[in-house]
């Protein structure tokens, strides 16, 4: 389903936020998140105590975290974005594909 104006409300995002802190801090070192999507990408940075404006949303952008934790951003692979070809198949392979070579330290 998708949430009206196909963006959630503030008060779903910080409920949800508690709960992705918690998950951020388990990650081990070196970890590599991606984030589907600008309100991914702000709630990483929130969870994280980061400012918005220092590190901002750009499709395939890598951002170095704190503690060596990287984010690559990704427009959200919702059906408007795909169907659209804001986020094409190969856009969205390059994503992973940066993920995986930061992991193996390429």
């Amino acid at each position: 389903c998708v949430p009206p104006q196909n963006k959630p409300l503030n008060s779903e995002i910080n409920t949800c936020n508690a709960f992705l802190q918690c998950e951020l801090m388990e990650l081990p070192q070196g970890a590599v998140v991606v984030a589907l999507g600008t309100i991914a990408h702000n709630a990483v940075l929130r969870a994280l105590g980061l400012k918005q404006s220092s590190r901002k949303f750009g499709h395939n952008r890598r951002h170095l975290l704190n503690r060596d934790l990287q984010m690559i951003d990704s427009y959200h692979c919702s059906r408007y974005n795909t169907q659209t070809k804001r986020l094409t198949p190969e856009m969205f392979q390059q994503v992973f594909e940066q993920a995986s070579a930061l992991l193996a330290g390429i």
